[in-house]
């Protein structure tokens, strides 16, 4: 069969697929009938022309798996637009392909030897390169460039407009993902409120039920000539009543927080939500020698919320006979939060506890990732990396502005 025939049948071939890595993989056998190679790779400058990504058959290789830099590229001179090919009988002793600081790696690893390039252009302009190596020292001449420069012409607008597919449809998929983002933030933003909401009212019931039934009933015992005993009475209810309000304002504001620290908070809600009388146990073991404190205060304040309602669940619904909260990074800089017990409680499985669902959407709405497991007591974990912890911050002042 003529080469004329393999280009035709490269070209029919070619029709139909839809990602680039299949297109080549489906024309790998006719190129094979024209030219021999043992690794074949279609190079193409990204759009903004600083990288490179390849696209590779036969010999795989590391070029297939990162994007280069065109300045490091083996064939930055190609993709550069210096000269249109490069021919060389061995790659491994050729500074072309062997400078400083290049990507060459696959070159000596695979011992690519003879390698034939040349540019492919679209309307004038290079927009990548077709490859060509084999592992035989002086293999290719002449004659091979002149078919690998008819196979770059066949294949570069092909190759050029798959990309631009693959370019349209990586945004749409990212746009998709920022819409469902934006409508879950939006959603969780009002479940925030609702539940902010519900606060305000138990705030306002506990002043009202708790607060001003004790003001009242210290009036009504305030009269001359009390016993001393009256008045230690009074004094001790004037007492009860200034716990109390410190107790609403504890849950109201994470003053504690703002000047202690996490560890201190969270110690002390402890402390706090286990009655005297009980036998639970508790800990909080802080390994990033407080990374918590350096958070933007939105974060820290809606982690300290999220440890309480947990602690809460914990102590009041879990039948624990043990609390833990720990905090722990990891060497990509991922905050890990986790609150866990050794208690049997079971949420339900159709209608989560409003708790749960405050958590699961403060978590959110910092961008941070959100675990509940019930196997062997109640474990809810929260995890911040570094980029949701800064993209958490700027979702929540733009809620807050």
């Amino acid at each position: 069969m003529s080469d004329l025939a393999h280009y035709l049948r490269i070209s029919n071939l070619l029709a139909g697929n839809l990602d680039i890595h299949s297109a080549l993989s489906s024309v790998k056998t006719e190129i094979e009938k024209i030219i021999e190679f043992d690794h074949l790779d279609v190079c193409l400058i990204d759009t903004d022309k600083r990288w490179a990504t390849a696209y590779e058959v036969g010999v795989e290789t590391a070029w297939s798996k990162m994007r280069s830099n065109v300045h490091r590229a083996p064939i930055r001179d190609i993709l550069l637009g210096k000269t249109d090919h490069l021919l060389t009988g061995n790659a491994l002793q050729d500074q072309r392909f062997l400078f400083p600081g290049a990507v060459s790696a696959p070159i000596i690893d695979h011992e690519l030897r003879s390698r034939v390039s040349v540019g492919m252009k679209v309307l004038g302009e290079v927009v990548g390169s077709l490859n060509c190596s084999s592992k035989k020292e002086d293999f290719y001449n002449q004659s091979h460039l002149e078919q690998i420069r008819i196979l770059a012409d066949m294949l570069a607008p092909y190759f050029y407009a798959l990309r631009a597919n693959e370019k349209a449809n990586k945004e749409a998929i990212i746009r998709a993902e920022i819409l469902a983002r934006e409508e879950g933030l939006r959603l969780g933003a009002l479940s925030l409120t609702d539940a902010l909401e519900a606060e305000r009212q138990r705030i306002g019931m506990d002043l009202h039920d708790q607060t001003l039934a004790d003001l009242t009933r210290i009036a009504r015992d305030l009269r001359p000539g009390l016993s001393e005993a009256q008045y230690l009475r009074l004094q001790q209810q004037v007492q009860n009543m200034i716990q109390g309000l410190r107790d609403i304002i504890d849950t109201s504001i994470p003053s504690i927080l703002d000047l202690f620290g996490f560890h201190h908070a969270v110690q002390t809600h402890l402390e706090r939500a286990i009655s005297y009388d009980s036998v639970m146990q508790f800990k909080v073991d802080d390994q990033t020698d407080g990374a918590i404190d350096l958070l933007p205060e939105t974060t820290r304040i809606a982690v300290f919320r999220i440890c309480q309602e947990a602690i809460n669940n914990a102590v009041l619904h879990s039948n624990a006979s043990l609390v833990s909260v720990s905090v722990t990074k990891n060497p990509d800089d991922c905050l890990t939060i986790k609150i866990s017990d050794n208690g049997n409680f079971q949420p339900h499985p159709r209608k989560p506890p409003s708790g749960l669902e405050h958590m699961k959407t403060r978590a959110r709405l910092i961008g941070a990732k959100y675990e509940l497991a019930t196997s062997n007591g109640t474990q809810v974990t929260i995890q911040l990396h570094q980029a949701t912890r800064q993209e958490g911050e700027k979702t929540n002042e733009n809620i807050a502005g």
